[in-house]
């Protein structure tokens, strides 16, 4: 599956311990990213600093059903 544009439930509903560029502890589950725009774009997407966490991280209809707001539930479920 391709990554929806504009979704980003992956910039907020999980949790990320590793560094992210002004965010050095990485984002509590829940929070949004501080690069994530406002039209939910990943601000640092081809930026060198961005996270392997994040790059590594493949779209997925288990994680990401139907729609953002899907992604957002299921995403926040995997994190529990």
């Amino acid at each position: 599956m391709e990554c929806r544009i504009g979704c980003g439930a992956c910039c907020i509903a999980p949790s990320i311990s590793s560094p992210i560029p002004g965010m050095p502890d990485g984002k509590p589950a829940g929070t949004r990213c501080i690069h994530l725009t406002v039209d939910y774009k990943c601000g640092i997407y081809d930026h060198p600093d961005r996270p392997p966490v994040c790059d590594l991280f493949k779209a997925d209809p288990a994680v990401c059903g139907e729609d953002r707001q899907e992604a957002i539930i299921l995403l926040s479920m995997l994190e529990e």
